[in-house]
């Protein structure tokens, strides 16, 4: 059963709707799930070397105040998944294209689904600059990925394939991540466990 899931590195509902899918996945132990993860920024427009994070809130939000009422319950919807956000770790907010090219590599040797949750906590809870190539490059070391071969593989033929998912998003109307094809069902957001479930199970039928 083929399952497309769009988002973004540097989103944390994204990260929480990960964790949600994957627990809906183990209702499921004798079928085998294609999962497809396609890349979605949410700033299309950042700078290659990222923005510093309180200049990032200020653009975005006009300040942390603005935005830290929303953060504080991305952390606390987070903690029931038991993921423990420390976004006060996090400097700068990254251009996200090479994570979405390391995730696109993993495909290769099939640990798409273990660098994407590495990737997230990097940045979450650990507050890298996942937008830093050498970060990346270890990540991916960690799962056995050559660091010449990553280095080859963010070349600008992919980068390009990467940023052209930008109009396949407009197409689809996705103004939003996480975004989920799941089937013949359309799921935005951030959905329950079960929901996930019910909805894989109507597809299975």
């Amino acid at each position: 059963m083929k399952i497309k899931v769009f988002a973004d590195t540097i989103c944390g509902w994204c990260f929480i709707g990960q964790t949600k899918l994957n627990k809906a996945l183990k209702s499921f132990p004798k079928n085998k799930f294609n999962i497809e993860h396609i890349p979605f920024q949410l700033n299309p427009d950042m700078p290659k070397e990222g923005i510093e994070r309180n200049k990032y809130l200020e653009i975005k939000f006009g300040g942390k105040e603005y935005s830290q009422p929303m953060y504080d319950r991305m952390a606390k919807e987070a903690k029931k998944e038991g993921l423990n956000f420390n976004l006060n770790n996090i400097q700068k907010t990254p251009n996200t294209v090479l994570s979405h090219l390391l995730i696109n590599l993993a495909g290769q040797t099939n640990v798409q689904n273990e660098i994407k949750e590495k990737i997230y906590q990097s940045y979450f809870i650990d507050g890298l600059d996942i937008g830093d190539k050498k970060i990346l490059i270890n990540i991916g070391k960690n799962f056995n990925i050559n660091e010449n071969v990553i280095n080859n593989f963010f070349n600008l033929e992919n980068i390009q394939k990467v940023n052209s998912y930008i109009s396949i998003a407009k197409e689809k109307e996705i103004n939003g991540v996480p975004f989920f094809e799941i089937g013949k069902n359309i799921i935005s957001g951030a959905q329950s466990s079960s929901n996930l479930e019910n909805i894989i199970k109507n597809n299975l039928s």
